[in-house]
């Protein structure tokens, strides 16, 4: 039997969220430039329904799918993402489809856990009050966040619009005494990605996002390597 070339990967993502749609989907064509594997894309957009989300792209017969929202996993308590992939996977089941879930909020902690690391810096594009409540989470899952920066933008549309350059600049306001890693972008819809690997290489520790989390475990739950050029240590191969 030929090994599988062709995947397809689903995406749940908040009514108005783009960022998840562009940054996922661009390290995976990354991936294509060194491997032969190739991969389609398909989303539903929800806003309190992700039950049906799932159930509807389950009918696509995607190969892993992502619920792409992290606040609304870490709003509903601590290690909440447990429970959150074990419902949607079982509406899955429930339509004959059994699928992988991946959950940004969840991916973020097993990113961080996979790195080793327990020492971490933040940046988020939230008001305080709900960065806070992310750095909670972190923590609640056995890290220490040593510094974090909220940028306060309150509209979802304008954390979309935010330029990833500036976050080579954002990222020297932290306190990076003690820090084995930099969560880049705590947040599906900030886009950091063209800013990672440059921030890395200058800080001299690993970087992460919430987006690159999430495509580093829908790798592993897909049996492929992961690696990504140019998107930082997590998806250098070396995991």
């Amino acid at each position: 039997m030929s090994k599988k070339l062709n995947y397809r990967i689903g995406q749940i993502v908040p009514s108005s969220n783009v960022t998840m749609e562009t940054e996922i989907p661009a390290m995976f064509r990354g991936r294509e430039s060194i491997f032969p594997e190739r991969f389609t894309f398909h989303s539903a957009r929800m806003d309190g329904n992700s039950d049906q989300c799932a159930l509807e792209l389950s009918d696509a017969h995607v190969d892993v799918m992502g619920y792409a929202c992290l606040v609304a996993i870490m709003s509903m308590g601590k290690g909440y993402h447990c429970v959150s992939q074990e419902r949607l996977y079982k509406k899955t089941v429930e339509n004959d489809y059994p699928t992988p879930i991946v959950t940004s909020a969840g991916a973020l902690i097993e990113g961080l856990q996979t790195l080793g690391v327990k020492n971490i810096a933040v940046v988020a594009p939230y008001m305080k009050p709900l960065t806070q409540m992310v750095v909670e989470y972190i923590e609640d899952q056995g890290f220490t966040v040593k510094d974090w920066i909220a940028l306060e933008v309150s509209d979802n549309l304008e954390v979309a619009a935010l330029d990833p350059e500036n976050l080579k600049t954002i990222y020297k306001k932290l306190n990076l005494e003690g820090v084995e890693a930099i969560v880049l972008s705590a947040c599906v819809q900030m886009p950091s990605l063209p800013a990672v690997q440059f921030v890395e290489d200058e800080a001299g520790i690993p970087v992460v996002t919430a987006a690159i989390c999430t495509t580093y475990r829908m790798l592993k739950e897909l049996g492929l390597e992961a690696k990504v050029p140019n998107a930082g240590t997590l998806l250098s191969g070396k995991y």
